[in-house]
This record gives C-alpha cells, sequence and structure tokens, in this order.
C-alpha cells in the first residue's frame, strides 16, 4: 500500500481567507473545499470562422470556487490554466484529466491548483482550448484562436464577454457576482504558452502568469534559425490534441496551418502572429518563468528572448531554471514550489504585502536538489564578452581565446555533416580530432567560470553543397553528477509514495505521487546550444540555396544558460553539423570549412574578459596553450527527438 503523506493545515471556518489583520499573512485553508461550487461555462470567444451557420464558438470553462465568500457577498480572485490537453493527453506527472458525473457537471480538476487555493479563497479556473474537449472551433496552435480561447475567459470573468450555461443554448451566466476580476495564467508547455500569448494582448484584469516550460515564439519551437527541430509541424501537432467533433470541421484550419508554416525554416506571417516576444511591449502581468535549462522539448531559446524583451520593458519577473528536461516544478522542487507559488498568487492575485516582489530574482539549480539564488538574472557583473576560436597544431582541435588572437594563428578548420553523430558523440571526443566536428578549448581552468544569459557564436563556413546546418555547443569537460535529463523522467523519477496539498474530495484526491531526482555521472556536460541552416542568415529569416564555395557568415543564438564550469574541469566550443535527434538533416551532405579570421563567441560571463583571464591565466591574444587529451568519460545518451509540446 502506497505510503501518504498529509501536507496541509488543520480545517477552521474563520471569516476571511486573507483573516482580519491589518497586515495579513499568507491566506489559510479555511473555506470547505467539499461544499465548493463545481460549475460549467460556455464563453462567446468572438470567433466564427469554422461555423457555417455563423453561431459564435464558445469554450468550455470548468470552475471551482468557494461558496462562502459569494454567500457573504465577497468576490474572489482566479487562477486560470488554459490547455488543450484535459481530455486527449492529461495534465501532470500523473496524466490526469477532466472527469465529469452523468449529468456533465466536473468532478476532478487536474493538478493540486484546485485542492490548494480553493481553500484558501481562490476560484480555479480550467479552459479547453477552441477544438478540443468541450469546446468549440478549432486550435490553431498558438494563434489567434488558441490565445481568444483564453483572453475571452478573462473578458467574461470581468464582464466584458457573454457565457452561457450550455455549449449551444442555456441561459446567460455572469462571474461578475463572484470573480473579483484578477486573474492569475499558469501552466505547462503549451498551458504556459497560451498563458504568454495572452499576457502579450496585454488584457486587463490579467495580473499574473506563471510559464512553466513554455513557448514564446512557435518559430522557434519549431525552428532554429532555418534548421527544423522537428519533422512534422503545427497541422501535426493540432490533430493531436483536437476533439472528436473537430475532427470533423477543422481540416480547413490545419490545411492553413500546412501553408502557413512551411518546412523550409522561413519567416511567415503564421510564425508572426505566435511571437509573442514582439510583443512585450503590451504585458502588463508580472511574469514567473520557470524553465528546465535541459528542456530539449521545449528549449531554452524560449525563455532569453522572452525574458530580454519583458526586462526592456521593466515587467516585474522571477525565474527558476532547474536541471531538469521538460517538468513541472512540482516534481522536482514541491514543497518550495507550492509555498512560492502561494505567496506569489498571494501578492499579486490578493494584494498580500509578503515581499515576494523583493525576494531573490532567481532560482539556478547547481546540482540535484541544491539551489542557488541571484538578486537579478542574467546575474550581477555579467558581460557578453568576446572569445575567438583560434587553430593549433592539430587539425579539428583549436584553442579558445580572448581578441585579438595570436597574429597569424586564426587560421581555417574544417569538418563533413555527419548526420548519424550528435552533441554527445561530439563531446565524448572533444579532445581527439574526429572528420564530423572541430573543438576548441581553453586549458584546465584554474578557478570557476559562470555563464549566465544568452550567447551567440558567429561563423564564416564555406559549404561543398547547396545546402548545410550548423551546431554549436558549450560543453564543460569534467566529471560531474547531473539529472538524468535523458532519462524516461527527463531528471526525476516517480515513487510509490504520496503526499497530499490540499482538500481532497470524491473523485478528486490532493494526494499525489512522490518524486526524486534521477541522476547520473557524467564526464561532461553541454549545457548551451544553437543551430542555424547557413542559408538563412540574412535578414528577415528568408533562406535560398547556397552556392558551393562562396563563404558565409552567420550568428547562431545560443540557448539561455546558466552554468558554472568549475575549477578543475575545461570549457569546449564545438562546432558542427546536424545535431542528431535534436535538428533535422539537410537535404545534402556537405564540407564546411571556417574561416576563423570570422568567427567568435559572444559569452554571457559573470565578470567578464577579467574573470576569463583569472580562470584561464590569458591576456587578451594569448592562446590556451597546448591542448591536451580529457580524460575518459562515460558517454550520454543521444537526446531523444521530442514531438510534442505537452
Amino acid at each position: 500500500m502506497a505510503v501518504i503523506t498529509l501536507l496541509t493545515a488543520a480545517f477552521t471556518l474563520p471569516a476571511d481567507a486573507r483573516g482580519n489583520d491589518p497586515a495579513p499573512g499568507p491566506t489559510q485553508p479555511v473555506y470547505s473545499y467539499a461544499r465548493a461550487i463545481r460549475q460549467s461555462v460556455w464563453v462567446d470567444t468572438g470567433l466564427s470562422a469554422d461555423r457555417k451557420d455563423g453561431k459564435p464558438v464558445r469554450v468550455a470553462a470548468d470552475i471551482i470556487r468557494p461558496r462562502e465568500p459569494a454567500a457573504a457577498g465577497r468576490r474572489v480572485p482566479v487562477i486560470m490554466d488554459a490547455s488543450p490537453y484535459y481530455s486527449c493527453c492529461g495534465r501532470g506527472n500523473e496524466n490526469q484529466v477532466k472527469t465529469y458525473d452523468g449529468h456533465g457537471n466536473p468532478v476532478r480538476f487536474p493538478l493540486f491548483y484546485d485542492n490548494y487555493f480553493v481553500p484558501r479563497g481562490y476560484a480555479v479556473v480550467l479552459v479547453d482550448l477552441a477544438g478540443t474537449n468541450r469546446s468549440d472551433g478549432c486550435t490553431d496552435v498558438g494563434g489567434p484562436s488558441d490565445v481568444q480561447s483564453a483572453k475571452a475567459v478573462i473578458d467574461w470573468l470581468n464582464g466584458r464577454a457573454r457565457g452561457y450555461s450550455a455549449r449551444s443554448g442555456g441561459h446567460p451566466v455572469s462571474a461578475t457576482d463572484w470573480a473579483d476580476g484578477s486573474v492569475g495564467m499558469i501552466g505547462k508547455s503549451w498551458d504556459g504558452t497560451i498563458a504568454n500569448g495572452v499576457a502579450a494582448t496585454g488584457v486587463e484584469g490579467l495580473k499574473t502568469i506563471v510559464p512553466i516550460s513554455a513557448i514564446s515564439s512557435w518559430y522557434d519551437y519549431y525552428f532554429a534559425q532555418g534548421a527544423a527541430l522537428y519533422d512534422g509541424g503545427p497541422d501535426q501537432l493540432a490533430g493531436s490534441v483536437e476533439s472528436t467533433s473537430a475532427h470533423a470541421h477543422c481540416a480547413a484550419e490545419q490545411q492553413r496551418l500546412r501553408d502557413g508554416a512551411p518546412r523550409n525554416g522561413d519567416w511567415t506571417q503564421a510564425w508572426q502572429q505566435r511571437d509573442y516576444v514582439a510583443a512585450a511591449s503590451k504585458v502588463r502581468a508580472s511574469v514567473f518563468v520557470v524553465h528546465g535549462l535541459e528542456d530539449l522539448n521545449v528549449r531554452t531559446q524560449n525563455v532569453g528572448p522572452w525574458w530580454d524583451a519583458l526586462a526592456a520593458h521593466h515587467v516585474e519577473r522571477k525565474i527558476w531554471l532547474s536541471q531538469t528536461g521538460h517538468v513541472d516544478p512540482f516534481d522536482y522542487r514541491r514543497a518550495v514550489w507550492v509555498n512560492t507559488l502561494h505567496q506569489w498568487f498571494d501578492h499579486y492575485l490578493m494584494g498580500v504585502d509578503n515581499g515576494i516582489e523583493r525576494a531573490s530574482m532567481a532560482d539556478v539549480e547547481r546540482s540535484p536538489d541544491h539551489w542557488t539564488t541571484d538578486p537579478v538574472w542574467p546575474a550581477p557583473g555579467t558581460a557578453s564578452t568576446r572569445i575567438s576560436p583560434v587553430a593549433s597544431g592539430t587539425p579539428g582541435i583549436g584553442t579558445l581565446a580572448l581578441p585579438p588572437a595570436l597574429s597569424g594563428a586564426a587560421g581555417t578548420e574544417s569538418y563533413t555533416d555527419d548526420p548519424s553523430r550528435s552533441e554527445t558523440d561530439w563531446a565524448a571526443a572533444a579532445g581527439q580530432p574526429t572528420p564530423d566536428k572541430v573543438s576548441f578549448l581553453t586549458g584546465t581552468l584554474t578557478r570557476p567560470l559562470r555563464f549566465s544569459g544568452s550567447g551567440t557564436v558567429t561563423l564564416t563556413a564555406t559549404a561543398s553543397t547547396t545546402s548545410a546546418h550548423l551546431s554549436a555547443v558549450l560543453v564543460d569537460l569534467g566529471p560531474a553528477t547531473i539529472r538524468d535529463y535523458e532519462g524516461s523522467g527527463e531528471g526525476i523519477k516517480t515513487l510509490t509514495t504520496r503526499s497530499c496539498w490540499g482538500e481532497s474530495g470524491p473523485g478528486d484526491s490532493a494526494c499525489f505521487l512522490d518524486t526524486a531526482a534521477d541522476t547520473e555521472s557524467v564526464g561532461f556536460t553541454v549545457f548551451s546550444r544553437g543551430w542555424a541552416d547557413l542559408g538563412h542568415g540574412g535578414a528577415g529569416l528568408h533562406g535560398g540555396p547556397l552556392t558551393p564555395g562562396k563563404p558565409y557568415t552567420i550568428t547562431l543564438r545560443l540557448a539561455a544558460s546558466d552554468h558554472i564550469v568549475p575549477a578543475g574541469h575545461r570549457l569546449a566550443l564545438i562546432v558542427a553539423g546536424t545535431d542528431k535527434g535534436l535538428i533535422v538533416p539537410p537535404d545534402t551532405r556537405p564540407a564546411l570549412r571556417l574561416d576563423l579570421a570570422g568567427c567568435f563567441a559572444q559569452l554571457p560571463l559573470v565578470g567578464g574578459p577579467a574573470a576569463w583571464t583569472a580562470a584561464t591565466g590569458q591576456g587578451a591574444g594569448q592562446g590556451a596553450g597546448q591542448v591536451a587529451e580529457p580524460a575518459a568519460a562515460p558517454v550520454l545518451r543521444s537526446a531523444p527527438q521530442r514531438s510534442s509540446a505537452a
């Protein structure tokens, strides 16, 4: 029998979850979960393109809210998760789906938000995106329909849209008698992506969002500067989540998705519609970003530009960066997560002055279950530092130096794309010449070297064929124990015991399977990556065939990261072609020559050039000296191809 740990306060019933103190503390579980009001409302979205009868598209919102505040004439804020996954795929580590009784009334609300927050005076609203579960319409994978599905519910909660008691017909339903208009959106992956998209509309009433492993630009989910990250496109993803009823009438929308998102990697209007970064100036809500640094599904290319844009527009923000892959923080830092999220919603939705907005901005996992904090992120003292790759006496193996590089030593390097090789293969042979890559290494570091934020690698390359993909990865060469982000749990293992977070009810338990870190010992860690199609190096992300023998210069965006290369380890910058399992190969197998005089990296180093000099012993223009073969290292498995934003 599974062991269940109960982690909830004793139930009492004072007048108000916030108490009557002039400076209230955290909200308390004072309302009855068992007596909570459960209802479903269908909200007009204003969309009608898929309806031949001209009737508006309605989306389903399942609601659970405490009964006592409304009876006393008090209104409550809303925590909302808008998702396409409530019937097809499930949410959380246990893949929970919504359930209903024989009359269609909601019974189970996936995840712990209802169990924990409803007794504390919040309503929880779970929205089926258009075309999914019990909603009308068609999903358009992060486009106007998806975003409007959720935005319309916020408008309804604020009295600006119409809601009804039934999907077709029914009587009007208002929320203004129980909802105070303040909404916080939360969700992992596609759900968190919609939170980003809705925030980028500037909708009134949305006070905060908590996007977990979320997309900020759907182009960056499917492509890296023209190089395809997945074999399929958004039309396939739409087909995997649509309801049975939607399948019958959404073929035209799927065709629009195929037409608008060609597999050639070009920037189109469809991608522009799904780029929330471009609308960051409209964001009024605070933003709590949570992401796995080794997430190879929604990769951290979707963190850096969004975070930087929010910072540029002075949006209140906070960030957690874990060592996991595509994992919810409830499953890798549960107690701290629930407490932090509680404080976050109390402050931004309840107005509790608990200091969360003045606390450390960034929490970063350094090793499994060991976290550090920073007052801002990127870390204080971070400076973009130019580092030059320099040829050595061994072809395929070079060094890294502060510019200017040693006179006459820049040189050229060559390699041939091998789609059967991955970044883990390259890293395992970082100090060995191999035909599929070029490595540039430091000597053994005498001091730690910390990377915090986003960087770039600029390459001047000549290809032998009409197409070529480029990869650049940063590798920490040295032993470490890390979360096994390539394992089935992407850094966690699920236990047989359960712990409880809130109040349970018939058909909706607050008790969830516990988890623990799934770790492995490695000899190297790939901590940042960038990919591109060489033919997409021009402005506007519109590509074309290469002219063999002609040099092209392109700047690859490295994924946002925060990593410390310890003293005693070495740093490697590896440049290669197809990264097996992470980008799709080009249609040719080119040989490439790098002109190192036109190659450099801009790396986000804490302490800037001075930190580089202190760690490597180099001054400007000094090479790294002799490049030694790294010690034999355990080889990480090649990363599996991810194909879903779930």
